[in-house]
């Protein structure tokens, strides 16, 4: 459920990541437990189909093993602790509200990664991608599913307010006068990857809806404590 109270939205990016392993059970656990709105999480698929909860295309940073992660079967991405998809979503079932990240999805279009992930989810979901392509089809298959559609790396913040509910802005590249467009827009405003206590600050006052944060503890007490 979306907070009634004006506080910014926390969004713990991946889990909380600077805590756990990201886009593991632990991380979503950990996340739930420091009071963050949402967790947020990536969706791809093995080589046989299987919907798991993976950033990386590869496989080299996160795990023991190498190489792309479309390449491998479902049975040995588990081994590797690779969540499904649908054990993520039962974890946080009730609990927590979730934005599911669709990553890459046309290298998965004979697996219908779109299709599937959206039937999967709750109503309470939000869809979040930088491809307008799975945005579209989101809305499509769910018309009644949120959306954010990451802005600036190819689809302008007009374009996105006349088919998604949010607008995603890069934290490095975010303006003042980027938001105030996009809230006039009708858009929600959410911005990714914010650590910093001063930057969650500045960003609260000049009206931001929520932030991605791999330290969603840090965010959600830095929030807390803004002036009245």
């Amino acid at each position: 459920m979306l907070r009634a109270d004006g506080v910014t939205w926390v969004i713990a990016h991946r889990g909380a990541s600077a805590e756990e392993t990201e886009n593991t059970l632990p991380a979503f656990e950990r996340a739930i437990e420091l009071g963050a709105d949402f967790v947020e999480f990536d969706v791809q698929a093995s080589s046989d189909g299987g919907l798991v909860v993976f950033h990386d295309l590869r496989l080299d940073r996160l795990t023991s093993a190498s190489g792309p992660l479309r390449a491998r079967p479902l049975a040995e991405l588990r081994e590797l602790g690779i969540a499904t998809l649908e054990e993520v979503l039962e974890l946080t079932a009730g609990r927590i509200a979730v934005m599911a990240e669709l990553k890459n999805p046309w290298l998965f279009r004979r697996h219908d990664i779109v299709g599937r992930t959206v039937r999967l989810l709750g109503a309470e979901a939000v869809v979040v991608s930088f491809s307008r392509r799975a945005i579209l089809e989101t809305r499509r298959l769910r018309p009644t599913l949120r959306t954010v559609q990451h802005v600036g790396f190819g689809t302008s913040i007009r374009a996105a307010a006349t088919f998604a509910w949010a607008a995603g802005f890069d934290n490095g590249r975010v303006t003042r006068r980027g938001i105030a467009t996009a809230q006039s827009l009708g858009l929600k405003t959410l911005v990714y990857t914010v650590n910093e206590p001063v930057r969650l600050l500045e960003l609260e006052a000049i009206g931001v809806d929520g932030v991605f944060s791999d330290c969603p503890g840090l965010a959600r007490e830095t929030l807390a404590r803004r002036p009245d």
